[in-house]
């Protein structure tokens, strides 16, 4: 990390200089039209205006790559030479790395030491690892009879439209942009309204390393405008998306509606930690559960926000949560000594604000927290929240909530712990903390969901895929599975 202080921090934010113009075809378009206030949940200060795109900026944006890709070189370039551009893009990220964490910081309220450390670690270490990909990618010549030749290769989709949220801003476009790319596949993105500005820093660096134009084009607007139109829209081949349950819903329509374009959809969460009292560490299990539902806020979909611990230990294994939660340090995100910056914005936290009041409504006990914190700053802040108690039946263990509340559920045995476990509609992700070796294996058979992590949380590389089941969506990040979504296969038979 950056040696920098939080004085120096606030001076680079008063100085940076935020454009907030769509980046259509190579160039930024859209200063003096309609616009939207960027508003940072650090204080409620506006950051900068950013343009609001509608359905003729996504008209041009799709045009540009539909141009990219039918008559550019992109599709055409030799795979290592796409690799070259996307391991460039890369070394800028890395360059810009830190006014990138401080653009992050400010428009969606993360600690800057997150930032940089995690999210920026992420999104670079996503571009460098699909650069070097990009021309290791293998067709098929499948064994025939030998008077004929089969052939199956993996052509790019086409245009790709990409709609990512405002929680890892950075890392999820990431994860969708750059295997579209390696695939040599065209791109328009759609961040969120409420962190659009560190995505046009990413389309505009990526022209600054070399891509041509068209190649990756990024669109401010909010989701019923902007989104749907990208929804709708003909001329895309290939749907994106991180979001919400419900909005993943709207795409599938969209796509029915219009061209029967794939949709892949990574969705909500809510997510089961269970803890036995065979734990190889108690101590660290408990300080993991503290860590992963308080980190980024709890804005995750991964977030284990379902503490399952068995009745024996569970006493002890709540209070050293409830410990660290009164002694993590809320705070400005601009502070590198702040543990939990601010909630995204004033919306979002009266709807975390609104499940808590529930819980306490429907006879979960509040264990810590449960409310607003630093209230003179103008900022969206909530205390750390611990509730136990907690009935499978009420809202806090069945609905995402999507902000640092934990709800802690007890057990009695290995099946109980299991049946709750899979007793929601997500799938996305599971912890289980074990000694036993058959525990372990068995249990992660049994869940259902995309990414069991045994002994640890959060923990994994891009070698590996990323995604979930049932209502947690379809397809997968990460890894050389990603490059599935983004090609069509193709069989050619030759006769001898």
């Amino acid at each position: 990390m950056l040696d920098i202080t939080h004085e120096e921090w606030l001076r680079r934010a008063k100085a940076l200089e935020l454009s907030g113009v769509h980046h259509i075809d190579g160039a930024d378009e859209g200063g003096g039209g309609a616009a939207f206030a960027a508003v940072s949940p650090r204080d409620s200060q506006v950051l900068t205006q950013v343009a609001d795109g509608g359905a003729a900026e996504i008209d041009a944006a799709v045009a540009a790559a539909r141009r990219a890709f039918d008559s550019g070189p992109w599709p055409r370039l030799a795979p290592a030479d796409r690799g070259r551009l996307l391991l460039r893009v890369a070394d800028l990220l890395e360059e810009r790395r830190a006014e990138l964490a401080l653009t992050i910081s400010l428009e969606m309220g993360k600690p800057v030491t997150d930032a940089y450390a995690i999210e920026l670690r992420a999104v670079i270490n996503t571009f460098r690892w699909y650069g070097q990909l990009a021309d290791k990618l293998t067709d098929e010549s499948p064994h025939t009879a030998p008077d004929a030749l089969a052939l199956v290769t993996r052509e790019p989709a086409g245009v790709v439209g990409a709609v990512v949220p405002w929680n890892f801003p950075l890392t999820l476009a990431g994860w969708k942009v750059a295997p579209a790319l390696a695939a040599g596949c065209t791109v328009v993105l759609k961040p969120s309204e409420n962190s659009p500005l560190s995505a046009l820093l990413l389309g505009r660096i990526a022209t600054e390393a070399g891509l041509p134009p068209g190649v990756l084009n990024v669109v401010n607007g909010d989701g019923p405008v902007a989104g749907r139109a990208l929804g709708l829209h003909p001329g895309v081949d290939v749907l994106a998306f991180t979001g919400s349950t419900a909005v993943g819903r709207h795409f599938l329509h969209y796509a029915a509606d219009s061209n029967l374009k794939r949709v892949w959809l990574e969705l909500g969460g809510k997510s089961p930690n269970i803890i036995l009292p065979d734990a190889p560490d108690l101590e660290k299990a408990a300080a993991t559960a503290a860590w992963g539902i308080f980190f980024n806020q709890g804005e995750m979909c991964t977030a284990p926000s379902r503490l399952l611990v068995h009745s024996s230990v569970a006493d002890r294994v709540t209070d050293a949560i409830v410990a660290r939660a009164g002694e993590l340090r809320v705070g400005d995100p601009l502070d590198p000594a702040t543990e939990m910056g601010a909630m995204a914005g004033e919306r979002h936290l009266e709807r975390v604000l609104g499940h808590i009041g529930t819980g306490v409504e429907q006879g979960a006990r509040l264990r810590a927290g449960g409310g607003r914190t630093d209230t003179g700053t103008g900022g969206s802040f909530l205390q750390p929240t611990v509730f136990d108690r907690v009935d499978p039946g009420m809202r806090l263990a069945r609905e995402e909530i999507f902000g640092p509340v934990l709800s802690v559920l007890a057990f009695d045995d290995l099946e109980e712990a299991v049946r709750l476990a899979n007793a929601t509609d997500y799938g996305l992700a599971a912890g289980l903390w074990t000694s036993d070796l058959s525990t372990a294996h068995r249990v992660s058979r049994a869940l259902k969901a995309g990414t069991v992590w045994v002994n640890c949380y959060e923990e994994g590389d891009l070698t590996v895929p990323f995604g979930g089941m049932k209502h947690s969506g379809n397809g997968r990040d990460k890894s050389a599975h990603a490059i599935e979504k983004y090609t069509e296969l193709k069989t050619t038979w030759i006769q001898l």
